[in-house]
């Protein structure tokens, strides 16, 4: 009778912990980092670089080896992600202005906003949005807003490039690694964590290298010796066969050209400072990985780390981004957690756009209807799943990028266009575009270009390009077909 009766409460004990289990909403951590292409080790972008911390996430869920920014430039990319809205909707293409500041959007419902009416709390360091002005923004987007440390400074640049400003520089970093403000942001992060938050909380940490100034100490540039140090693969004349429109697009901005890489003898510098940045970047995320998985929130947290668009290292003779080329366009797009497929790796064509509604059916929150993207999940669970459509990139007004699994194809607004064949080409070097065999795939692909392009919103400043009237004009200075590139 005893027996049967302890059998009784155990089982009533079993079945009560379990409704209290499974009923636990889970957490967040939302890992951004800036200007990150496709090299890390889990997707072979560069053979010689070391990210152990993201390629052991990815072992833990789901890589997407082709997943795309919708913009190639900090502000509409993030806005993107945290509206679920295209910037040829929201009308946001450059570096301003905060989008709360335009009346059509400055009551739409963010990312954090929808987990913090789920009676999530929400919490954000580092860069996340671009910029600070959102922080004095109604109604705020997030609870708990961790201070974004500055980290030192070095006083001198050591590179002199033809028109960058103080941030256009690469080299050694001159002081420790916790001076510099991505280690800072991983010490709030982890802070936060080692406090055992009870309420389910969303938690974004945003990371700002391997974003210029290219800065890391000494040890993080051991890694890659310069004697042994790969180059990405590159042709001196890449753009012999491509629209001269592809110039406008960075027709004046900061970062230098191929040439003046070459001609300097900085090539193999900033190459090795790039994968210093990215090792550096890594360890800090294994930080905060390890303060989840230290303070047993590992088991019931979805991890989804992005970067919010690629780099040019040299490649179609420039650096930077500002281009609707794979390594602009293309980024890592990592989920893991609870409900997903470990060690798996999907190839579908896939935005940064889906984070928002997957996220969502994830943690089981009322759907939002404005947006755009489409759910990841059925790729989470089996990575080969159909997928209704390509992904598509926005660079400035009506500069539009499809990407499928096979193609990458480009229309300019003053309709001129691109297309490589991704498989046979990855690195995009013969543009097929004026080839008479392709005429088909090009109709396919033109016909899911964006059908709504707004123009860019008022107050829009820096790294604007419009093309009206045969005309294109940068920032206020009309360029003619006889203008010659800026060097």
């Amino acid at each position: 009778m005893l027996k049967a009766i302890y059998q009784t409460i155990v089982l009533i004990i079993v079945v009560l912990f379990a409704k209290v289990s499974f009923g636990e909403k889970p957490n967040v951590l939302f890992v951004s980092i800036d200007d990150l292409n496709d090299w890390i080790g889990c997707m072979n972008g560069h053979p010689q670089v070391q990210t152990p911390h993201i390629d052991k996430l990815a072992r833990q869920g789901t890589l997407f080896l082709n997943a795309h920014t919708q913009s190639p430039i900090c502000n509409p990319s993030r806005t993107s992600v945290m509206t679920g809205l295209r910037p040829s909707i929201t009308g946001i293409y450059s570096l301003a202005p905060w989008f709360r500041t335009v009346d059509k959007w400055k009551d739409l419902v963010t990312l954090p906003q929808h987990f913090a009416n789920a009676s999530y709390t929400t919490y954000t360091v580092g860069k996340i949005y671009h910029g600070g002005g959102w922080l004095q923004s109604e109604p705020p987007e997030f609870d708990i807003i961790g201070r974004t440390e500055p980290g030192l400074r070095p006083k001198e640049k050591r590179v002199k490039t033809p028109r960058g400003g103080r941030g256009m520089d690469w080299g050694v970093y001159p002081f420790k690694d916790s001076d510099h403000k991505d280690w800072k942001t991983a010490s709030w992060a982890v802070e936060q964590l080692d406090k055992k938050p009870q309420d389910p909380f969303f938690m974004a940490v945003g990371f700002s290298l391997p974003h210029v100034p290219l800065l890391a100490t000494q040890k993080w540039f051991d890694l890659y010796p310069e004697e042994t140090l790969k180059l990405p693969r590159m042709l001196l004349d890449d753009r012999n066969d491509t629209p001269r429109f592809s110039w406008y697009l960075h027709w004046k901005l900061p970062e230098p050209r191929q040439r003046f890489l070459f001609q300097s003898g900085e090539q193999l510098n900033i190459v090795q400072a790039y994968l210093a940045s990215i090792s550096f970047m890594d360890s800090q995320v294994g930080r905060v990985l390890d303060a989840l998985e230290r303070n047993g929130y590992a088991d019931n947290t979805i991890v989804v780390l992005w970067s919010d668009h690629g780099y040019h290292l040299g490649e179609k003779e420039i650096t930077g981004k500002n281009t609707l080329w794979d390594r602009s366009a293309r980024v890592p797009l990592i989920f893991a957690g609870p409900g997903i497929k470990k060690n798996s790796r999907s190839n579908r064509p896939v935005e940064l756009l889906d984070i928002y509604p997957t996220l969502s059916e994830l943690c089981e929150l009322p759907s939002q209807d404005h947006l755009e993207g489409l759910s990841l999940v059925p790729l989470l669970k089996n990575p080969n799943a159909p997928r209704s459509r390509p992904a598509i990139t926005t660079d400035n007004h009506d500069n539009h990028g499809i990407r499928t699994e096979e193609y990458r194809y480009i229309q300019y607004a003053d309709g001129s266009e691109e297309l490589y064949d991704m498989i046979a080409d990855p690195h995009e070097f013969t543009n097929l575009a004026d080839n008479p065999k392709y005429a088909r795939t090009k109709r396919s692909l033109k016909k899911h270009l964006p059908k709504i392009n707004r123009k860019p919103v008022a107050g829009s400043v820096n790294r604007i390009l419009i093309y009206e009237n045969g005309i294109a004009n940068w920032e206020g200075e009309d360029i003619g077909p006889n203008d010659p590139i800026p060097d």
